[in-house]
């Protein structure tokens, strides 16, 4: 039981130098977990499904409708069956009114 104690003590202390074979066994380990893991287990799959369009007033006109800003955004996104979460105006610094930021999901 003893040796079991000691070499979990070693490792999560790790009191190997760097010129023994733990040490090269635990760099081989790193290196297969950094090459070997799938991209999948590090994408965030809410991340990945939110998007922000920006709709200019041109393409929407002067109105400030929101159902059609919706449709507007959905339709530039390629995505006709998302939801929209958010719509937010866009201004430039004099504050005139040049687009909308549209979140969909």
């Amino acid at each position: 039981m003893s040796f079991l104690s000691n070499t979990a003590r070693k490792i999560a202390f790790w009191n190997y130098s760097r010129t023994s074979w733990q040490w090269d066994v635990l760099c081989v380990l790193i290196l297969v977990f950094i090459f070997l893991t799938p991209k999948s287990w590090f994408e965030n799959s809410e991340f990945r499904r939110r998007r922000t369009v920006v709709i200019s007033t041109e393409v929407v006109g002067n109105q400030a409708d929101i159902s059609t800003i919706e449709q507007r955004a959905k339709e530039v996104a390629h995505r006709p069956d998302s939801t929209v979460t958010d719509v937010r105006p866009l201004r430039d610094g004099t504050g005139k009114l040049v687009g909308y930021e549209v979140d969909i999901r």
